[in-house]
Order: C-alpha cells, then sequence, then structure tokens
C-alpha cells in the first residue's frame, strides 16, 4: 500500500484520525459521509485502506481524464492481498486471468478496445431487444403469479435477466445462469471485499473453474466460428487484428462479471429508488418517454458503481493537495454524484434534472464503460415492462433495504415490494 505524504494525516499525536464518518466498506447510507468529505478533507488519505480518498466531482472527473499520470493499473488488483492458500490454489489452476480493458494503459488498451468496441455493434444490440423483453415479461409474471402478492424484485426479476443477456451476447448456454452467478459473486467477493484468508479459500477454487471456462470458450469460438461476440473478437483476430487469446479470455473473464452484476444492480436500484418516490415511479407510468432521462438520474442518485480506483505514476496533486508518486487512489463517483457545485439541490431525486446526464457512474475518459449502451437498454426495456405490467408496484411496507459490503459496489440485499390484485 502506498503510505502518504508526511502532513497531519500522519503527525496526529496519538490522536484518533477523523474519516468524517466514511466508512470504505459500508454502503447502506454512505451519503451523509460523503457530504462531509467534501466539505471538510475532499482529499483525504484513509489509512485503514491505504487509499488517497477523492469525493468532489471536479477532483475525480479530472484525475479519471489524466490517464497518464494517475494509471488504471490497480482497478482490478485485490483491495485486500490474497492470503497464502488462496494463492496457492490460483497458481495450482493455472489462474492468469488479467483485465479485459478497465485496468490496461495504453497502448496495449487503446489496442485491445479498437478491437471489441466493433463488436459491441448497434446491430447486435438491436437483435437483442425482442429477447431480453420477452425475458423481463417472462420474469414478471413469474412474480405477479405469487398468490400473496408479494415478491423480491431483484431475486425475482433483476437477477437473472442480465446474466441471460450477456451469456447469450457471448454465446453461452443461459442455463449456465447459477454457475455464472456463483463465479460473479466470488469474484466481487475477491477483488472488492474484505475478505479473512479462510474465506477466500472457496472463492479461490471459483475463479479458477472461471477462468478456465473463459479459456474454453475462446477455443471454441476458433472452431465453430459462432455468431456471438466471442466469435466476433476471433473473427477481427484471424482477419489480423492484434489481440491475443489470452486477452479475449481476459475480456470474456471481465465482461461476464461487469456486464451482469452492475446492470442487476442497475434495474435492482431502479425500481427501489423510484418506489422510494411515488410521483416520479408515476410519471413513468403515464409516460414511458421519461424513462431515458430517469435512468441517468437514478444513475446519478443511486449509481451500480460508487468508487473506482487509480495509481498515481509519479509525484502530483489532487484539488490542491499533494500525493507521493505511487499513491493509491479511490476516486468516489456516488460522492461527485452528487456535489452542489454541478448538480443543484444533489440530495433531491428528480427525473426531469437537465444535467443529469453528467453524471460519473460510467467513469469519464478513455475508461468510459464500453457497455453503458447495453446496459440502458435492458433497464429501459425493464421499466418500460414493469410500469406497464404492474403499475400498483409498490415497496413492501417496513422494508429496511440492506446492501453488501464493498468497497466499489452498492448492491442491495433485496427489494421487497408488493402490489394490488
Amino acid at each position: 500500500m502506498a503510505q502518504p505524504v508526511e502532513d497531519v494525516r500522519t503527525s496526529t499525536g496519538g490522536c484518533p484520525v477523523d474519516h468524517h464518518g466514511f466508512e470504505p466498506f459500508t454502503q447502506k447510507d454512505p451519503f451523509p459521509a460523503y457530504a462531509r468529505l467534501r466539505a471538510d478533507e475532499p482529499v483525504m488519505y484513509d489509512e485503514r485502506i491505504g487509499y488517497w480518498v477523492v469525493t468532489r466531482y471536479h477532483d475525480v472527473k479530472a484525475v479519471f481524464e489524466d490517464w497518464e499520470t494517475f494509471s488504471s493499473e490497480n482497478a482490478q488488483a485485490p483491495v485486500r492481498a490474497r492470503g497464502p492458500q488462496a494463492t496457492q490454489i490460483m497458481k495450482d489452476g493455472g489462474f492468469t486471468a488479467y483485465s479485459g480493458l478497465s485496468a490496461r494503459v495504453p497502448p496495449d488498451h487503446t489496442r485491445i478496445r479498437a478491437i471489441a468496441q466493433r463488436a459491441f455493434s448497434p446491430r447486435r444490440f438491436k437483435a437483442m431487444e425482442p429477447g431480453i423483453r420477452e425475458s423481463v415479461k417472462r420474469a414478471l409474471a413469474d412474480m405477479l403469479a405469487a398468490p400473496d402478492r408479494t415478491g423480491d424484485f431483484l431475486v425475482d426479476v433483476a437477477y437473472t435477466i442480465p446474466t441471460v443477456t450477456i451469456l447469450t451476447l457471448l454465446g453461452v448456454d443461459p442455463a449456465m445462469v447459477p454457475t455464472y452467478k456463483r463465479w460473479s459473486d466470488s469474484r466481487a467477493a475477491m477483488t472488492w471485499s474484505d475478505l479473512s484468508d479462510e474465506e477466500q479459500i472457496p472463492h479461490a477454487h471459483n475463479l479458477v473453474e472461471y477462468w478456465n471456462e473463459m479459456q474454453r470458450l475462446v477455443a471454441e469460438a476458433h472452431a465453430d466460428h459462432r455468431d456471438s461476440l466471442i466469435g466476433d473478437i476471433v473473427a477481427a483476430q484471424d482477419a489480423g487484428g492484434e489481440i491475443s487469446d489470452h486477452e479475449i479470455a481476459s475480456i470474456c473473464y471481465s465482461l461476464l462479471f461487469a456486464g451482469h452484476e452492475t446492470t442487476t444492480t442497475l434495474m435492482a436500484n431502479s425500481i427501489r429508488v423510484l418506489l422510494s418516490h411515488r410521483a416520479s415511479w408515476d410519471a413513468l407510468v403515464a409516460d414511458h418517454s421519461r424513462i431515458p432521462a430517469a435512468m441517468d438520474e437514478i444513475l446519478r442518485y443511486s449509481g451500480s458503481i460508487v468508487a473506482w480506483r487509480r495509481r498515481a505514476t509519479k509525484a502530483a496533486e489532487i484539488g490542491g493537495v499533494a500525493v507521493p508518486a505511487g499513491a493509491d487512489i479511490l476516486l468516489v463517483m456516488g460522492s461527485a454524484n452528487r456535489d452542489a457545485d454541478v448538480f443543484d439541490d444533489p440530495e433531491t431525486f428528480d427525473i426531469g434534472r437537465e444535467n443529469a446526464r453528467s453524471h460519473l457512474s460510467f467513469g469519464f475518459g478513455i475508461h468510459y464503460c464500453l457497455g453503458n449502451m447495453l446496459a440502458k437498454l435492458q433497464n429501459r426495456i425493464m421499466l418500460e415492462e414493469t410500469t406497464a405490467a404492474v403499475p400498483s408496484l409498490r415497496l413492501a411496507d417496513g422494508a429496511d433495504i440492506d446492501f453488501r459490503h464493498n468497497l466499489s459496489f452498492r448492491v442491495p440485499t433485496s427489494v421487497p415490494v408488493t402490489w394490488e390484485a
């Protein structure tokens, strides 16, 4: 972990360090702490995790933009070092996965993204839209068949649809959803959670399975020339594109996590937030044309990813604060998206907000989320179908929604709902 430069943070005379209420892994309601950090210490060194925590919009955006000074090389690194047993399991299992794109830097990032981006074509997404819509309708019908008129929107609708979508995109049997969800949970836990050495062991086994399957999929795509995103990238390679099989497998490894986990969370948060703001829900029921703008406000107000990481390649300044070469940096987009210097009345949820699209929930700069169009497509379809099928949907009485402990992802553990007959 990077050490802070000598300043008040390292010379407190034995007094407790003031973290302004910020708890890095606690996501139930981090926003009051974010507000205190923006006001009192917008660039704070947190010795508990070894990261400089950046919370103001313009500072976060500037770091994202300056990829040469602030490298993405640590974006996929485990927050807590792997223990010896997990390390051995992964070594013995041949685990050599690397980031698809988010932790790569130019020129490799530029080369690989150019090839991958061509595979993320509007044509392919448009062809998938009817299937996504049917998946949503089936999931809603199954939920609404409950005789007690109660359900968990996260489990009943949001959990499966994005996984089926991404597996279909990659040419994988959708029956594999439970397996990929298990691997995905382990990816999140091993990279962004605070696990003991013992807790890491089952996740290490899962990641070995996950990586071996990604390599198998690439080999299979070479053999059968399938019509899929993997097939498109393999075809680009065959046509002279400069990308290796290991890099293609790494894209799959990243995409099969990022392509559904964050979209599941976006769907769950969309329903959770809208049902907590009844007038906004009713406005979408009455007028589906307002859904795209509402999605941007949801992403601003309650994004799936609240923090992302960078590393200083040299001594630099962020918001006037000196950070040393090698410093690890936590960019808190969940805070930046509520910065009053950019968003008027930022704690208010407003689907009519004119600049909601300025949110940083998909990042900024060369690493802007490649899958943002697919995520928005799925969420738009889900909101269209849900508002049409069950306009009376509401959160269950007394619902006290909790969130997983995680450094970067704000994931509700459930979204209990009910509806009128």
